[in-house]
């Protein structure tokens, strides 16, 4: 028996309360809505995409309870889908008492509105949501353009700087938001194999994710440190012999791919550096910042993100 997921309970009971079949451009917007109404935890985060909000966590859901029978995806256009509830499920019932009148408001102030209304209406009233939208000269005003417009200006920087980020802990959707805040150009991966089983964070999705929100992906697994080096690290000092093992060897074999990264950031002006790690103490990604940052004519600044 398949496991079925609260968040996607929120998906069917909004299809539920909605009574109609919904497109993914209106979707994403309605759970964008929801979740603005929610109490405490949000079911889904969004970053501002191609179209606006955009959780790649409900799409992923969305194909999922497609799979499992309970709706069916039709393709309407080429950039579009219509979602159809397959029968009635009423998971609305088991949802809390919070979410249930967050989804019955949703559906009350924005059942009624055409996809080119909700969307218009999200810009509007959350004009960061609009900042990589290729539509919304269509559908604002000049004066709500020029509020997106200084919207995006402001995490617009032009100093130089090279970061680091661990995704451990972050949804795809909060580290690709740290990325914008952060005015990252090149998202720089120094895993040995890019792959994981935390949604988002294999190469061929998070590749596609950070393309469509401006970001240029990178994999340089020359940087990269072997799994099988990786095991029984159970202290901090652990993990500092791996590492200085780590800029002995390997590191100094790979010089070329440093250099590569080095190259990059001169001309991309502000690189992220990423791999698994929350603490950038367990992670080797800081030693291969550390070695970056001792590299003759450093023009750039360190900095890490953290959560």
């Amino acid at each position: 028996m398949q496991v079925m997921y609260y968040r996607r309970k929120i998906i069917l009971a909004l299809l539920e309360a909605l009574g109609k079949d919904v497109s993914a451009k209106s979707m994403q917007k309605y759970l964008f809505l929801f979740t603005r109404k929610q109490v405490g935890e949000k079911a889904f985060d969004f970053v501002p995409y191609k179209y606006g909000c955009f959780s790649f966590q409900a799409n992923q859901d969305l194909l999922a309870l497609s799979k499992q029978g309970y709706l069916d995806i039709e393709k309407i256009e080429r950039k579009d889908s219509l979602y159809h509830p397959l029968y009635e499920t009423h998971f609305i019932g088991d949802l809390d008492m919070f979410d249930t009148q967050a989804i019955h408001e949703v559906c009350k102030l924005y059942g009624n509105m055409s996809q080119n209304e909700l969307i218009a209406y999200t810009y509007r009233t959350n004009p960061f949501t609009a900042i990589n939208s290729t539509i919304a000269q269509y559908l604002l005003t000049k004066e709500e353009m020029g509020k997106v417009r200084e919207c995006r200006e402001r995490y617009k920087h032009s100093s130089s700087v090279l970061m680091t980020i661990g995704y451990e802990g972050f949804t795809l959707e909060k580290y690709l938001k740290q990325l914008i805040c952060n005015d990252i150009r090149v998202l720089c991966d120094v895993r040995k194999n890019a792959f994981s089983m935390k949604y988002g964070f294999s190469k061929g999705i998070l590749q596609k994710a950070c393309e469509g929100i401006g970001i240029k992906y990178i994999h340089v697994p020359a940087l990269g440190i072997e799994s099988e080096n990786r095991k029984a690290l159970n202290t901090q000092e652990d993990y500092d012999r791996l590492f200085e093992e780590y800029e002995q060897t390997s590191l100094k074999q790979n010089w070329g791919a440093l250099l590569y990264v080095r190259s990059v950031l001169d001309e991309e002006k502000r690189v992220c550096l990423t791999c698994f790690e929350k603490d950038p103490r367990q992670c080797h990604r800081t030693r291969v910042a550390k070695a970056l940052m001792e590299l003759p004519n450093v023009t750039y600044d360190f900095q890490e993100i953290l959560l």
